[in-house]
C-alpha cells in the first residue's frame, strides 16, 4: 500500500455515509464497534438520520500472538470461533481468553448502558460499522449478536478490510460495504493518517450526543 486512504476515522465516517446513501433500510439502527468504531458510525447515523447504538464484542486472541483472533465474543453470551486457527490451541485456553474477554464486555456494557441503553432492534435494519477489520472475527460475532436481537437485514460497513475477509463476510451478513479492499493488508491503522486510541471518555461524549440529538 502507498500511503494511507482516511484522515481520521470522521473523514473515513463521512465518506462510508456517501456510499450507503443510495441504499433503502427499515428503520436503521447503525451499530458501532467500540471505541474505534463509534467516530465512525457516529458521521455514518448522523448523514443517514438513523439511531447510533453500540454493539459489545471482543476478540478472542491467540494466547501468543495476540492480534491473531481465534475468535470473537459477544453481548447476550455469543461466540464465535474460527476453527481453522482455534483447533491449533487447547480448548481450555480458549475458554480462558473468552472469560476474560466476556468480563471486559460486562464492564463496557455498565459503562455504555448507562448513558445509552440497549436498542430494540427486532424487525429492524442493522447497519454494523467498525474502522476497519483484518480477519473479520469481531465483526462476525456483532453479526450473531445483532441477528440474536432480532435485526431484520445486517448491513457491514468498513471503511477497509482485506478482499478476502469481505468476501467471508458476505456469506453471513445481508450485505457488505467496503470503501477500500485490497489483497494484501497489513494492519487497519496503516490506512489512516490519524488513528490513535478512542479512549472511554471520547466514546461516553459521541453516545450522550446522540442521545441528546435524538431527545425524549
Amino acid at each position: 500500500m502507498n500511503g494511507s486512504v482516511f484522515r481520521d476515522r470522521a473523514d473515513a465516517g463521512r465518506r462510508l455515509a456517501e456510499a450507503l446513501r443510495s441504499r433503502a433500510f427499515d428503520r436503521p439502527v447503525v451499530l458501532a464497534l467500540p471505541r474505534g468504531g463509534l467516530p465512525v458510525a457516529d458521521e455514518v447515523a448522523r448523514a443517514l438520520g438513523a439511531e447510533l447504538d453500540v454493539l459489545l464484542v471482543r476478540k478472542i486472541g491467540h494466547p501468543e500472538q495476540p492480534e491473531l483472533a481465534l475468535g470473537a465474543v459477544g453481548e447476550g453470551g455469543i461466540l464465535t470461533l474460527n476453527e481453522d486457527l482455534a483447533g491449533l490451541v487447547p480448548r481450555d485456553r480458549i475458554d480462558a481468553i473468552a472469560r476474560r474477554e466476556r468480563a471486559e464486555i460486562a464492564r463496557r456494557a455498565s459503562v455504555y448502558r448507562a448513558v445509552r441503553p440497549r436498542a430494540d432492534l427486532r424487525g429492524r435494519d442493522a447497519i454494523i460499522i467498525d474502522d476497519g477489520a483484518a480477519t473479520g472475527a469481531t465483526v462476525r460475532a456483532a453479526i450473531a449478536v445483532a441477528r440474536a436481537a432480532g435485526a431484520g437485514r445486517v448491513t457491514v460497513a468498513l471503511p477497509v478490510a482485506p478482499a478476502q475477509t469481505v468476501r467471508d463476510l458476505g456469506h453471513e451478513a445481508d450485505g457488505v460495504v467496503c470503501l477500500s479492499a485490497p489483497e494484501s493488508f497489513g494492519a487497519v491503522g496503516l490506512f489512516y493518517d490519524e488513528f490513535g486510541q478512542v479512549p472511554d471518555d471520547e466514546a461516553l461524549a459521541i453516545l450522550r450526543a446522540t442521545a441528546q440529538r435524538a431527545g425524549p
